[in-house]
């Protein structure tokens, strides 16, 4: 007999779409509160159980000699914007919302990216489904939100089977409206990313088609205002921020259980589903270099969606990085930690 999911999860806020989302939804909460002390202050966008969160859990926010201003964004295309209007100097987006952005004209530089697996990001289907393999998607309906990581992971996907975009009939869904769609079985399946994979699997609603391990790049990224990068104090305030995040994603490794409680808390995540997503995708992620390979990798996804038209112009990506904190990072090719949640099971 299947698990309902109880109406709460049919609510799952946004804020937890954390750094995928490629959707329009609301702006931030601009008083979130200051870390630190001292005459530099830097403003950092931050979504519900993100960078904030980590940094706290991992004790990484003590003896600060500059401030940080938080602001809580429910998604990384609004806080992009809000880094290409100058009211925020950094923030951590997907591999996504940077590419829009870019095509947008937008100022904004990455400045710093995290290599992890993809096996989190995911094309579900109901547990009776008949479906068994992507190119059967073929006439189907699928549910994704609009311009995100999972729009690329569908197309990707797809792709690698010999199917186009036009060979499907997609349903463009932000997340909450795409869960009640699928669990209603008003659509054939759903691409999506965690923690939302781990909340269908462990609703026991469904089960993975396919996943983007191998298909999509894994990136997720902090990105930079470009007049706050020319500041020589804010710049400085940036690169000790930056070398904080990677070790609280360090810490992570070692702690998955206390993480995932904290997160849990923090975003209002069931602990089970929170845990099985931090092992599934999040515990993966290793701090990596911003090099000609990540440019590339981020151009293909560009190029596809100018191809399809949702990007106005051709984008150079390369033109919205900064590679002065790479430091001696590994190449964005890096392998990342193996993913100890086992995105075809409940976990």
């Amino acid at each position: 007999m299947r698990r309902r999911l109880a109406p709460a999860a049919l609510l799952l806020p946004l804020a937890l779409l954390l750094t995928a989302c490629g959707g329009n939804s609301a702006a931030s909460t601009p008083d979130g509160g200051t870390d630190g002390h001292g005459s530099v202050t830097i403003d950092v966008g931050d979504q519900k159980g993100g960078s904030e969160a980590i940094l706290r859990a991992a004790g990484e926010l003590k003896n600060l000699d500059y401030k940080i201003k938080w602001s809580t964004f429910t998604s990384g295309p609004p806080l992009l914007e809000a880094v290409n209007a100058g009211a925020v100097d950094i923030g951590g987006v997907g591999n996504t919302p940077p590419v829009f952005a870019a095509g947008a004209g937008s100022k904004i530089k990455v400045v710093a990216a995290w290599h992890g697996t993809s096996k989190g990001d995911t094309i579900l289907v109901p547990n009776d489904s008949s479906l068994k393999s992507p190119e059967q998607l073929k006439g189907r309906s699928v549910a994704v939100a609009q311009g995100s990581s999972a729009h690329y992971q569908l197309v990707a996907s797809l792709k690698k089977t010999g199917l186009k975009l036009s060979d499907i009939k997609v349903k463009y869904l932000q997340p909450a409206d795409a869960l009640a769609a699928f669990t209603a079985g008003k659509v054939a399946a759903w691409a999506v990313w965690d923690p939302y994979t781990s909340q269908v699997l462990k609703a026991g609603q469904g089960r993975v088609l396919t996943d983007g391990d191998g298909v999509t790049n894994g990136l997720t990224f902090q990105v930079a205002a470009p007049d706050a990068l020319k500041d020589g104090k804010k710049a400085a305030a940036v690169r000790d921020y930056l070398e904080r995040l990677r070790r609280a994603y360090r810490w992570v490794y070692d702690h998955e259980e206390e993480w995932a409680k904290v997160w849990a808390k923090d975003t209002g995540l069931p602990e089970d589903v929170a845990l099985a997503a931090v092992k599934r995708t999040y515990t993966t992620r290793i701090a990596v270099a911003v090099d000609k390979p990540l440019i590339a990798s981020e151009q293909e996804i560009a190029d596809t969606f100018t191809a399809l038209r949702l990007i106005p112009r051709k984008v150079d990506f390369g033109e919205f990085t900064d590679t002065r904190f790479n430091g001696d990072l590994p190449p964005s090719t890096a392998a990342p930690r193996p993913s100890e949640g086992q995105a075809g099971e409940d976990p």
